[in-house]
């Protein structure tokens, strides 16, 4: 396996913020769509593109609640979508690619976290469906529009949870093992990594490149609805009072923090003609070693090309 998760010398680290990262950026005449652009992590990234001068189109499942949020945010357009869905992941990339605009920058922020077994329509199981499912069906409706672009990034959000664990191939749906929402939360983020590699394989040569990050740990997203306060306690990242514990060189973060490597990915000139590869404290991220004090980086199998190949065809399976 080629390792392509070698640093490039950031100049920003893991207390920058997205703010920080954009400045200088000019992005007017670009389009750019960002999924779960309505809150945390999603928000701050689709206020951080339209502050460069990006046309921002966020997809939203409760469009009054997607409006609120971004009153304060002039000119982002708001559309319904439900990534759960695939009827309305498909008429949104119609009405999308019936505009003839080119998309530049599809930044796939929309998650959930370790919730209770829930199943789509499909009977598909409700994390890996949301998470990799929806994002890799609008991904291909929107293909057409990124080939347009001449030069176009797909952002990924994962996490450092996919450690827990890699793409069960023989059982992706929780149909005949137990269901751990933790174990299914890895999954699906194995599942965001593993697309991007497979992705960049297939677009480059159109210009079309892809990465996936982790932002951070950052309470108050509304990622952890799920979570206890207990769990948050044991993770370390509240104290006993539940206040929030901030410290970016342990990847607790603020929502500008973590949102940081959303956009680095999105816009940064040092990653030109690079993608598939994970990213972290807007820096290409380091393959995880146990025997190494580091503590994040990316595990070896969701960087696997033969495991990427592999959950493209399943993916292409599962949302025909």
């Amino acid at each position: 396996m080629t390792n392509l998760q070698k640093p490039v010398g950031s100049k920003f680290g893991a207390a920058s913020t997205a703010a920080e990262v954009i400045e200088g950026i000019d992005l007017s005449g670009k389009t750019a769509i960002v999924t779960g652009g309505y809150s945390g992590l999603g928000l701050e990234t689709a206020r951080a593109l339209r502050s460069a001068g990006a046309q921002v189109i966020v997809p939203a499942r409760d469009l009054n609640k997607a409006a609120a949020a971004l009153a304060g945010i002039e000119g982002v357009q708001i559309e319904p979508m439900d990534l759960i869905d695939p009827a309305s992941i498909n008429a949104f990339a119609q009405r999308f690619l019936a505009s003839g605009q080119p998309l530049h920058i599809l930044v796939n922020s929309a998650g959930i976290m370790a919730g209770p077994l829930a199943r789509d329509a499909r009977g598909y199981e409700a994390q890996f469906a949301t998470n990799h499912l929806g994002h890799f069906q609008l991904v291909r409706q929107l293909w057409p529009a990124l080939l347009q672009a001449n030069g176009a990034r797909v952002v990924s959000v994962s996490s450092w949870g996919h450690r827990r664990s890699p793409v069960i191939f023989e059982d992706p749906n929780f149909e005949r093992r137990e269901y751990e929402g933790w174990a299914a939360y890895g999954q699906s983020k194995t599942a965001n990594i593993l697309f991007a590699l497979e992705l960049d394989k297939r677009g480059k040569s159109d210009g079309v490149r892809a990465f996936s990050l982790h932002p951070g740990s950052i309470v108050g997203t509304g990622l952890q609805k799920h979570v206890s306060h207990e769990e948050l306690r044991a993770f370390g990242v509240i104290d006993e009072n539940g206040n929030q514990i901030l410290d970016p060189a342990r990847q607790m973060k603020t929502v500008e923090q973590g949102a940081a490597t959303s956009v680095w990915c999105a816009v940064s000139a040092q990653l030109d003609g690079m993608g598939g590869v994970y990213c972290e404290n807007c820096e290409v991220a380091e393959l995880y070693d146990d025997k190494s004090p580091q503590s994040f980086g990316v595990m070896p199998y969701a960087v696997d090309p033969e495991a990427a190949e592999r959950l493209w065809t399943l993916s292409e399976q599962l949302t025909l």
